[in-house]
C-alpha cells in the first residue's frame, strides 16, 4: 500500500519560506508534488510533520498558518482516499497514478491550484501578480458557475475556446479577452512547471495578443479644464480630479504607486518611488502644484502621502482597491460633465502626460525615462544614460504650460 508523506523543503537562505510537497512512496517508486504552500522553517514541526503556530505569530499570519492546516489536511484526507480506492481495485497502480488521481479530483483541480498559487505569491508580498491572478481566477469561475473545479487534465483548448466564446458573449473586449487568456496561461504553465500536468497546449485556438485600441489622451486644454473645475460642492469629485492631477504632476504616476506613496519618499524636494509594476526606482522634483494638492489633505495618523490608505496596517491592499474603484467611478463621471468623448480614468493622466510631452518635441526617449517605461531592453540601454534632470525639465515644462 502505498504510503503518503508531507515533506518541508529547507530553503537555501535560512531568512526565506520552504515549500511542502507531498510525497508518494509505493513500491520503491518516490514521488513528489508541490503543494504550493509555503512557511518558514520555525512554523515547521519536523517531528510531527505538520505546520506549527509561533507564539510571536502576528494575527494575520496565525490565521494564514491556521487555513494551511486545514488545507494540508484535506489534501492528505484526498489522498489517502485515492490509495484506498486504488487498493479496492486489486490492480496494480503506480506512485504517479495517485498524483494524477489527486490532480483530477475537484479539490486538487485547476482552480485549487490557482487559488493556492494566489495564496503562496501574496504570502511572499508579491501582491501585484496575486491581484492579476484572482482577477483572472474570478473571471473564469463565474465561467465555470455550475461545473465546480475541474482537472488539470481536463484544461484544453476546446474550454478555452469556450471561455473565450462566454467572455465575448458579455461584451468583453479583444484585449480585456487576452488578458483573461494570459493569466491562465501564466497559471497553467506553473501546473505543468510543477509536474502537476503534462502540456497540452489549450490556448493555442485562442487570442492572446494586443489588438490597436484608440488613443486615451486628452489634450492639455481638457488637463487645463479638468483642473480648474470647481468642485468645492462635490468633495469625491474634488479628491478624485486632485488624485488625477497629481499623477499628471508626476509624469503620470500609476495610481497604485501614488497609493503607496510615504512621506518619507520626499526629501529635499524630490519624490523617490519604485514603480510597483517592475521595481523601477524613479525621481521626480517636487512642484509646487504638488505641493498644494498634498497640503488639502489631513494625513497626521498615517505615514504615507496622500488620503488613498487612511488606515496603516489594516487590509492595504484592499482600502487600496476601494479608491482604485472609486476614483475611476468619479473620474468618468467628470467626463461625462465634461462631455469628453473618451471615458476619464486615471491612466488617462499618465497616457496624456505623453502624449503632451511629445506634442512639446521632448524626444521620446525622455519620455520613456519620465514614464519608467522597461519593456524593450535596447531602450532601457539607451535610457541608461540620461540624466535626471533632463526629465525634470520635461516635466517643468509641461507644468509651465498648464
Amino acid at each position: 500500500m502505498a504510503t503518503i508523506k508531507i515533506r518541508f523543503r529547507i530553503p537555501s537562505v535560512t531568512a526565506k519560506e520552504g515549500t511542502l510537497a507531498y510525497r508518494v512512496i509505493h513500491k520503491k517508486e518516490v514521488r513528489q508534488l508541490s503543494s504550493g504552500y509555503r512557511v518558514f522553517q520555525k512554523e515547521w514541526d519536523s517531528v510531527r510533520s505538520e505546520v506549527c503556530i509561533p507564539p510571536e505569530a502576528s494575527t494575520s499570519r496565525k490565521i494564514y498558518l491556521e487555513e494551511l492546516k486545514a488545507s494540508i489536511f484535506r489534501d492528505m484526507a484526498i489522498l489517502d482516499e485515492i490509495v484506498c480506492g486504488l487498493e479496492c481495485t486489486g490492480r496494480e497502480y503506480t506512485a504517479g497514478d495517485v498524483l494524477r488521481k489527486f490532480c483530477a479530483y475537484p479539490a486538487g483541480g485547476f482552480i485549487s491550484f490557482a487559488d493556492s498559487l494566489i495564496a503562496g505569491l501574496r504570502n511572499i508580498g508579491r501582491e501585484r501578480t496575486a491581484e492579476k491572478y484572482t482577477t483572472v481566477l474570478n473571471s473564469f469561475m463565474r465561467f465555470m458557475a455550475g461545473r465546480g473545479d475541474i482537472s488539470l487534465d481536463k484544461v484544453d483548448s476546446v474550454l478555452m475556446m469556450e471561455y473565450e466564446m462566454y467572455l465575448k458573449s458579455c461584451g468583453i473586449c479583444p484585449n480585456s479577452t487576452s488578458f483573461y487568456m494570459r493569466g491562465l496561461r501564466a497559471v497553467y504553465k506553473r501546473a505543468v512547471d510543477s509536474g502537476l500536468t503534462v502540456q497540452r497546449e489549450p490556448f493555442r485556438h485562442v487570442f492572446t495578443g494586443i489588438c490597436k485600441t484608440a488613443k486615451r489622451a486628452v489634450p492639455l486644454s481638457v488637463i487645463r479644464r479638468i483642473r480648474d473645475l470647481d468642485l468645492a460642492s462635490a468633495p469625491t469629485l474634488d479628491y478624485a480630479r486632485d488624485l488625477f492631477m497629481f499623477s499628471f504632476y508626476t509624469r503620470g504616476m500609476s495610481f497604485v504607486d501614488i497609493a503607496f506613496l510615504k512621506k518619507t519618499d520626499l526629501k529635499n524636494g524630490v519624490l523617490t518611488y519604485r514603480r510597483h509594476k517592475t521595481g523601477q526606482q524613479l525621481f521626480v522634483k517636487w512642484e509646487k502644484p504638488m505641493q498644494e494638492i498634498l497640503e488639502k489633505y489631513n494625513t497626521d495618523k498615517t505615514p504615507y502621502l496622500l488620503p488613498v490608505i487612511r488606515h496603516a496596517g489594516q487590509d492595504e491592499i484592499k482600502q487600496y482597491r476601494n479608491a482604485s474603484h472609486l476614483v475611476n467611478a468619479k473620474l468618468k463621471k467628470l467626463g461625462t460633465l465634461l462631455g469628453l468623448s473618451i471615458p476619464l480614468t486615471m491612466y488617462v493622466a499618465r497616457h496624456g502626460w505623453a502624449s503632451i510631452a511629445h506634442s512639446k518635441n521632448i524626444p521620446v526617449s525622455t519620455i520613456s525615462e519620465a514614464l519608467g517605461h522597461d519593456s524593450e531592453n535596447t531602450t532601457r540601454i539607451y535610457l541608461a544614460s540620461l540624466d535626471a534632470s533632463v526629465v525634470d525639465e520635461a516635466n517643468s515644462i509641461i507644468l509651465k504650460s498648464l
